[in-house]
C-alpha cells in the first residue's frame, strides 16, 4: 500500500517495530520514521495484526484534527474502544477494512469499506485511489467491519470450494490447468478461484497472499460475531475444519490456497 501511494505521487512516512518493513519502505521511496511520535500527516493508515497494537497506537498518537484511517480486520469492540479513545485527543478513527490479499494489493486491487464520520471519509478518500482500485463509503462506524465479515466470510468458502472443485476434477482425470481455464470463463467461476486458482494449478502456497495463521484470527472474528448476533453460518462452520486440518498438517505460514492440499491427501492425490 505505502508503495503504491509513493507511485501515485504521496510523500509517505511510515513506522513500524519491524526493522524489515523499514528497510522496505525506503526501498519503495517511502521515508521511515524512529517513532510514532515523528509521524505528523494529518491522514494516518493503520495495518495492523492484533487489537494490542491498535490499543497500544491509538494510546501513543497525538495532534488535534487528525484523520487514523484504519484498515485491520480486528473485532468491532476493539475498534470502538480505539475510537473512543482517540476522540477524547480530538483524532477521527475512520473503520476501513479492506478487501483483497497482499498479492492484491502489490497491483493496487484492493476494494476499501469506509465507515465512521462523513467529513473525515470525504477527506480520507482523496487518497484511497494511491493503493486502491476501489472505495464504497457504508454508514455508520462500524459498519465497514460488518461488511468485511460478509466479505470474509465468502472468501473462506469460496476458497475451499475452489479447492474442492480442483481435487474434484484432478481426481477424475482431468489436468488441472485445463480445469482452471475452462471453469474461470465459466458460470462457476469466483474471484477465489480466479485468485487462488494459479496456486492450485502449480500445487505451491508460498505465494504474497494471507497466511493461514493470519486467516484463522479473521475467521475467529466472523465466527464469534455471527453467533453474538444469531446469523447461521452452516457453511462457513463447514469450512473451519478444512483450515483447521491445513493448520494441523504444517501449512500456517502458507496461503490460504493450501487447503488444497488438505483435499488433495484426503482424495489419495499425489503431490
Amino acid at each position: 500500500m505505502s508503495a503504491n501511494l509513493v507511485k501515485a505521487g504521496f510523500e509517505v512516512r511510515g513506522y513500524d517495530i519491524s526493522t524489515k518493513q523499514q528497510a522496505a519502505l525506503k526501498r519503495a521511496g517511502g521515508k521511515p520514521v524512529a517513532s510514532i511520535a515523528q509521524l505528523k500527516a494529518q491522514i494516518l493508515i493503520t495495518s495492523l495484526p492484533t487489537a494490542a497494537a491498535l490499543h497500544s497506537i491509538s494510546e501513543a498518537l497525538s495532534g488535534k484534527s487528525r484523520i487514523v484511517v484504519e484498515t485491520s480486520t480486528l473485532p468491532l469492540e476493539d475498534k470502538e474502544r480505539a475510537r473512543d479513545t482517540l476522540k477524547r485527543k480530538g483524532i477521527t478513527l475512520l473503520d476501513c477494512p479492506l478487501s483483497g490479499t497482499g498479492a492484491q494489493a502489490k497491483v493496487k486491487d484492493l476494494v476499501v469499506f469506509a465507515s465512521g464520520d462523513r467529513s473525515a471519509f470525504e477527506t480520507a478518500k482523496t487518497i484511497f485511489p494511491g493503493f486502491s482500485r476501489s472505495h464504497y463509503y457504508v454508514g455508520a462506524f462500524g459498519n465497514g467491519s460488518r461488511m468485511k465479515f460478509v466479505a470474509n466470510l465468502l472468501v473462506a468458502i469460496h476458497n475451499v470450494a475452489a479447492a474442492e472443485a480442483f481435487v474434484l476434477g484432478r481426481k477424475s482425470g482431468l489436468p488441472a490447468k485445463t480445469i482452471f481455464d475452462v471453469i474461470e470463463n465459466s458460470a462457476g467461476t469466483s474471484r477465489m478461484f480466479q485468485v487462488r486458482g494459479p496456486q492450485m494449478v502449480r500445487r505451491r502456497y508460498d505465494g504474497p497472499g494471507i497466511a493461514l495463521e493470519l486467516f484463522q484470527k479473521d475467521m475467529k472474528i466472523i465466527g464469534e460475531f455471527a453467533a453474538r448476533i444469531g446469523a447461521p453460518t452452516s457453511l462457513f462452520n463447514a469450512s473451519a475444519a478444512i483450515y483447521n486440518a491445513a493448520m494441523a498438517q504444517g501449512h500456517a505460514k502458507e496461503d490460504t490456497a493450501a487447503v488444497c492440499a488438505v483435499l488433495e491427501s484426503m482424495a489419495g492425490l499425489r503431490r
